[in-house]
């Protein structure tokens, strides 16, 4: 496999290169399972590459984590390397905890790029599954690339979580924020209406949110081969008008191609955003 991506613009994620090639397949593995518990946590930062991320909200006082992490390679040599070049960084800062997952995938400017040459390239791959349980009201900002999904289940905290390769599923969520999936499906079902500005989107899955009956908001929708749909009684919003700007002595004009339409009596604005999906906007039932 081949990837290289780079955090950038407002997605924050961008795939460039996806080679995969049957004979690069592993001979041989090794497991470790790693497990740690922190105390007055606020935030959580979870940046993975390749497996999946799962956070859990409870009635709780402190997070509990345990990683799984699989090393494949081609020779015991390779697992050694692995293990010397790739591996689970944790630090609490504070309030703040972070688990980032370093190797030399990584760039080493300091922007959290990634430049991933293969299993072939390396020898070996390396994964993390990351369980995570939580505080309910702990922001969390989550990451992952390949060969993972990430699910998120009964927080109230605010979110900032992007997939690049796998599916994002927010249930039971109460906060507000950024939830993107590249090329898998993202849904959200809201046990609270967000109160503030939040932004959703795939390019090339489709975007279903869910929310509660009492929802009242400015929802603004883009999609260009999909279709947009809503279960709620809307009116639309006016166009917003086109942006200039002086560029070499000539005036450029961008225009915004979302589509404003008003739930209730209008509220925070919520941005819905599938390049090749579709858009469902959901009452809940209950």
């Amino acid at each position: 496999m081949s990837v290289r991506l780079s955090w950038c613009g407002a997605l924050g994620l961008a795939a460039c290169a996806l080679v995969w090639s049957s004979d690069e397949d592993p001979r041989l593995s090794e497991n470790e399972t790693i497990r740690r518990s922190f105390t007055a946590v606020k935030s959580a930062d979870v940046d993975n590459f390749d497996g999946s991320i799962t956070v859990a909200g409870a009635d709780r006082g402190d997070i509990e984590m345990e990683v799984r992490k699989t090393i494949r390679a081609r020779s015991q040599d390779k697992i050694e390397e692995a293990k010397r070049e790739v591996h689970l960084d944790i630090a609490q800062n504070g309030a703040d905890l972070r688990l980032y997952v370093d190797g030399p995938f990584r760039s080493k400017c300091g922007d959290g790029s990634i430049n991933y040459r293969g299993s072939r390239y390396y020898g070996y791959e390396v994964s993390f599954e990351i369980n995570v349980k939580v505080p309910r009201d702990v922001n969390l900002r989550l990451r992952t690339v390949n060969r993972g999904n990430i699910r998120v289940e009964n927080t109230t905290g605010n979110f900032d979580v992007e997939n690049i390769n796998g599916r994002v599923d927010l249930v039971g969520v109460a906060g507000s924020g950024h939830a993107y999936a590249l090329n898998r499906p993202l849904k959200v079902v809201f046990s609270r209406n967000p109160a503030t500005a939040s932004d959703f989107g795939s390019l090339n899955g489709d975007v279903d949110i869910t929310f509660l009956r009492d929802f009242s908001a400015d929802l603004w929708m883009k999609t260009f081969n999909g279709h947009a749909y809503t279960d709620f009684d809307v009116t639309a919003l006016p166009g917003r008008p086109a942006v200039s700007e002086r560029r070499d002595g000539k005036f450029v004009y961008k225009t915004n191609s979302f589509y404003g339409v008003r739930v209730g009596r209008g509220g925070p604005e919520l941005k819905f955003d599938a390049f090749n999906g579709d858009i469902r906007i959901r009452q809940r039932e209950q």
